[in-house]
């Protein structure tokens, strides 16, 4: 072993190699690390070209590119040009510091730097012209007076990470190649601990950013709790989850607004082999149109005005997790086809970049419109929705499944008393037929939002329900049930009263608001009379 404080009989074939040694101790990131070692191994003038590749999986369009495709025995890993040093004779030309070029990529097994990676073991040629078998171009070497070649793998733990790489325009001397096998082991070193740190630091960004949405996520949910309910429609809507939980199938919840899609997403994912990953909620209908692709794919630091800082996409955030899409066919149709493809390949690129990145989602998607009407009004891509619907999902309104209003109400009950500070109001058996009598156009949500208020209101210990037109609907119940002629059908109540609204509104001229509105005319607020619009269909 030479000694490393003897270093005079290497200067000017490799510069100073201990300095070298010293500082791949002091660095951790292969952007620091791979430039510093060509650079250094080129700083003295016999040694012509220094390069370094390392293996690891070809990105999109490398295997299309690559000269030795052919050669390839598979298309999983190969030898990547990382770094590149050295100056031809003709010191007008360019120096050799690009990353492209013929030998950019080597596939393992392939010529003498892909040997070298195959069998682990070093290769030195003292004199190439006693040796000139493995030389891929001869001109070159001819016309840059190449004398000897030298290449190491480097290696770490029994794990060939790369090959490093010398042309010389002199015969190097024993020591030389000493140093340069242990430059190699030192260098491989390098970077097995900067990758490990690259790796922490990935993770804990990955973490910092779900923390920080689940932060948001926390502030902002408005869930309806965990699956609440006995009717025989929840239960049919649980045997579902049963079934598809455990799959990677996707999911299409349909159903009305506030019936609790959300909640029956985080209940798939909740069951699935997915559920220590994080589950990434997107709201489709609250994105800006031109913010639809940063939002969900991520952006580059100065890919567009206001692009501040790098952002990671929910598709990046759901990694390995579920992607719970929200309100998708309010998705621009143009903008379908960009979300479908990620879809069907598993990669993506952020907006400003070029590296293609890999994911593996879950996607659970939901909708209060008919998407399959939609589809094949045009107004969907059809093959999204294919894509999407594998496992369709219905989710019955609260009017079908009356028998559990009063469960969801001592739920409702006991959380909002709690946030209040208030004692908890009894819940009486007046309160519950009250509340099982009203038709709830707006579902769970607004159940939530009616107990809300009351729990607010109810200072005298009682509950007092501020329902839409309550009275009168038992005063019409009563009226029907007083006519022998015709006893009319749920169903058949529903048609009437959107029958009623549709002359209302035709007598408005389809004007909801005002005092000469469709509202006023039925004396219903107007949010209750645009929920029931939309809950009847009414265009």
């Amino acid at each position: 072993m030479v000694s490393m404080a003897n270093t005079n009989s290497t200067a000017g074939i490799l510069g100073d190699p201990k300095r070298l040694v010293l500082q791949l101790a002091e660095l951790h990131h292969l952007s620091e690390l791979l430039p510093l070692t060509v650079t250094r191994l080129t700083e003295g003038n016999s040694v012509a070209l220094a390069r370094i590749w390392l293996i690891k999986p070809p990105e999109k369009g490398d295997c299309d590119r690559c000269r030795h495709s052919l050669e390839c025995p598979n298309r999983q890993r190969c030898l990547h040009l990382v770094a590149s040093a050295g100056q031809a004779l003709d010191r007008s030309q360019e120096a050799w510091n690009h990353l492209d070029g013929t030998f950019r990529r080597f596939p393992i097994g392939t010529r003498k730097v892909g040997q070298i990676a195959l069998t682990g073991k070093s290769l030195e040629v003292p004199d190439v012209s006693l040796d000139s078998s493995w030389v891929a171009v001869p001109e070159w070497i001819r016309s840059e007076q190449i004398r000897s070649f030298v290449g190491h793998p480097l290696m770490h733990r029994g794990e060939v990470l790369g090959v490093m790489a010398l042309f010389s325009r002199s015969h190097p001397r024993p020591d030389c190649f000493e140093w340069l096998r242990m430059i190699a082991d030192h260098l491989a070193a390098a970077i097995a601990n900067a990758r490990a740190l690259e790796e922490i630091e990935s993770l804990k960004r990955s973490l910092e950013q779900e923390n920080e949405y689940l932060r948001e996520e926390v502030h902002q949910s408005s869930s309806f709790g965990d699956l609440l309910g006995q009717s025989p429609a929840l239960q049919a809507v649980t045997r579902q989850i049963e079934l598809v939980a455990p799959t990677d199938s996707a999911v299409l919840i349909l159903g009305e607004s506030g019936t609790g899609k959300e909640v029956v997403a985080r209940e798939i994912h909740r069951r699935s082999s997915r559920a220590d990953r994080p589950l990434i909620k997107v709201n489709c209908a609250a994105i800006p149109r031109e913010l639809y692709e940063s939002e969900f794919f991520g952006h580059a630091k100065g890919s567009f005005t206001g692009a501040l800082r790098d952002r990671v996409g929910r598709f990046e955030l759901a990694d390995k997790g579920t992607l719970f899409l929200d309100e998708i066919g309010e998705i621009p149709l143009d903008l379908q086809s960009k979300l479908l493809r990620v879809l069907q390949e598993g990669e993506l690129e952020r907006i400003g970049e070029e590296r293609t990145r890999r994911i593996d989602v879950r996607i659970i998607a939901a909708t209060n419109r008919n998407l399959k009407a939609e589809a094949e009004a045009g107004r969907f891509r059809q093959d999204l929705y294919y894509r999407l619907s594998v496992f369709p999902m219905e989710i019955p309104p609260l009017s079908k499944r009356i028998e559990d209003v009063p469960i969801l109400a001592e739920h409702f009950l006991a959380r909002f008393t709690k946030q209040i500070g208030r004692p908890r109001p009894r819940l009486t058996l007046a309160n519950v037929q009250e509340l099982q009598f009203y038709n709830w156009p707006g579902n769970v949500r607004e159940l939530q939002h009616v107990l809300e208020r009351a729990c607010i209101i109810a200072t005298d210990g009682r509950l007092h329900f501020d329902l839409p037109k309550s009275q009168s609907k038992r005063q019409e119940k009563g009226a029907i049930e007083s006519t022998p002629s015709k006893i009319l059908t749920e169903s058949e109540i529903r048609e009437l009263e959107a029958d009623n609204i549709r002359a209302a509104l035709k007598a408005s001229n389809g004007k909801i608001y005002g005092d000469d509105g469709a509202a006023a005319k039925l004396k219903m607020k107007p949010t209750t009379l645009s929920s029931r619009i939309k809950a009847y269909g009414i265009e």
